[in-house]
């Protein structure tokens, strides 16, 4: 039986006064929701004495998607739709097993590819992070081909908190995501042959956004010891970062391919704050950041 079938049988059989709306199956939602629960309850206290756990566990779930059809129904909702959606959203999040990539790996074209090589980040490229004290602070610079690229950065903190090496999520960005508008400005690879896109892409505003992305996810980590032994970031978090970049190209990302870039953008942080120097090796083609040996 599809969704479809299913939610107009269930509304043939729904007999809940039209006058009480949605709020009578939002609460029985809720309670069996709680049956639920206790009956998984009484397996741990019971054990294998709990014989009809199976059978009764199947009758909560089935419960249970009769008040979510309900729901729908009442509300106007298909069923299929909200299953589709859903199914898209997880394989947004999480990917899918039988291919293993990630949402940008599925095409594997970079944003810039149809642009003059002069106007495409580099495919390969390593940049090198160099620490130096100056009037008491703590100054970090950083070249591409032995040319410094950017301003001298501080951590513009009153705690030495390592973000003055922030330029490295730039790098994992361009890197994991292939994109990077600040990345573009400091190494000279705007697409200027197309203004719109240099305008709106490259421009002012998607720089300010990338800016205020890093910013962000810096504090979450700052909150959760700096990423360190984390293997997967909050829904909510990932859900914020395509909503600031909504508007922009990497939105085709999925939220998987912002995961991995946020992961190891931190784990190379991590070594350069560390060693308070480095040479990071940037691959677009591999999706991939690393610290040189």
């Amino acid at each position: 039986m599809d969704f479809d079938e299913y939610q107009r049988q269930a509304a043939r059989t729904d007999r809940i006064d039209d006058d009480k709306g949605v709020i009578v199956p939002l609460l029985g939602l809720g309670g069996e929701a709680g049956s639920l629960l206790t009956e998984y309850k009484k397996l741990l206290r019971d054990g294998a004495a709990h014989a009809r756990f199976e059978a009764t566990v199947a009758e909560e779930l089935g419960d249970i998607l009769w008040y979510v059809s309900t729901i729908a129904s009442r509300m106007n909702l298909d069923l299929a739709e909200i299953a589709m959606m859903n199914l898209a959203k997880t394989q947004d999040r999480w990917g899918v097993d039988d291919d293993g990539q990630m949402g940008l790996g599925l095409d594997n074209v970079l944003p810039d590819e149809s642009f003059p090589s002069q106007e495409q980040l580099p495919r390969r490229f390593t940049v090198r992070f160099e620490e130096v004290a100056e009037a008491g602070r703590h100054r970090v610079r950083i070249y591409s081909d032995d040319v410094q690229i950017g301003d001298r950065l501080t951590d513009n903190a009153y705690d030495d908190d390592g973000y003055r090496y922030h330029d490295v999520f730039h790098l994992s960005y361009a890197a994991v995501l292939g994109w990077s508008p600040v990345l573009r400005k400091l190494m000279n690879r705007k697409r200027k042959s197309n203004a719109v896109i240099d305008e709106v892409e490259d421009g002012g505003r998607a720089q300010v956004i990338e800016e205020a992305v890093s910013a962000y996810v810096y504090q979450y980590a700052r909150n959760h010891a700096n990423l360190e032994n984390v293997t997967t970031l909050d829904y909510a978090l990932l859900r914020t970062l395509k909503e600031l970049t909504s508007g922009l190209e990497v939105s085709r990302c999925s939220f998987r391919d912002w995961e991995g870039a946020v992961l190891a953008g931190f784990r190379v942080w991590r070594g350069l704050v560390r060693c308070r120097t480095g040479v990071v090796v940037c691959d677009m083609k591999a999706r991939s950041i690393s610290l040189a040996e």
